[in-house]
């Protein structure tokens, strides 16, 4: 606990008010947008990332869990680095262990950029040589955050050339109603056509008519201007 205390009072004291009402801002913490009653100290990212290599050998599961139930953005963002920090250097038994807790605590992973920071870095790579069912349990959650976890995470598996499960995904999430997840699987397409551009294109012409436009806007990001005009345009 004492660990615990000195985390919180130093995260405390690096807090920015003017930074923290733009981050507040630019999270949509008003009322009825996604991030409404999160709370700002104003960190920046490499700044939580410092301070979390100091903690992270330290802070045990259920300390973290209770920086999770924080409604301080900085305390969830930091206890992420922190378990990404632990899984990577774990070993096998614990790396099952901290799996199962971030799967136990993921609807704390609420907001998009506490998505990006963690799940790649441990529910992909857990599952890079294990079986998947789990993303698609996820990926049909009634929980913003469960799906976008699904398809984040299978950035893991695109490093490795391996594109089944995030093309699976894909599909199943393209009929979502949220922003944050066309533009999740336009990010991760993006990241296939990068590795692959041909699987890519395979998947944007089997799949056009249904694509969301912000999905393929982020998709064909790095084609070239010619050509993302075809794409949307539907002439390819």
């Amino acid at each position: 606990m004492a660990k615990a205390n000195e985390l919180i009072k130093e995260l405390d004291s690096l807090k920015n008010p003017q930074k923290a009402k733009i981050l507040a801002w630019f999270f949509k913490t008003g009322k009825g947008q996604y991030g409404e009653g999160d709370i700002f100290l104003g960190l920046t990212v490499p700044l939580q990332r410092s301070v979390a290599r100091k903690y992270y050998k330290d802070l045990p599961l259920p300390e973290i869990k209770k920086f999770l139930q924080s409604k301080i953005h900085e305390h969830r963002f930091t206890a992420l680095e922190i378990l990404v920090m632990k899984f990577e250097a774990a070993a096998e038994p614990e790396k099952k262990q901290i799996f199962n807790f971030y799967l136990l605590n993921s609807t704390r992973v609420n907001n998009w950029d506490l998505v990006d920071t963690s799940a790649p870095y441990i529910v992909g790579e857990y599952l890079t040589d294990r079986p998947r069912q789990i993303l698609h349990k996820l990926t049909r959650s009634e929980n913003l955050w469960q799906r976008r976890i699904a398809i984040v995470a299978t950035y893991a598996f695109i490093r490795r050339d391996d594109f089944y499960e995030t093309l699976q995904i894909a599909k199943i999430l393209l009929p979502d109603s949220h922003d944050l997840i066309h533009k999740a699987v336009g990010w991760m397409l993006r990241e296939v056509g990068k590795r692959d551009s041909q699987v890519l294109r395979d998947f944007l012409r089997q799949n056009y008519a249904q694509i969301p436009r912000v999905t393929l806007r982020y998709a064909i990001e790095k084609f070239s201007v010619a050509e993302r005009k075809k794409y949307l345009a539907g002439k390819f």
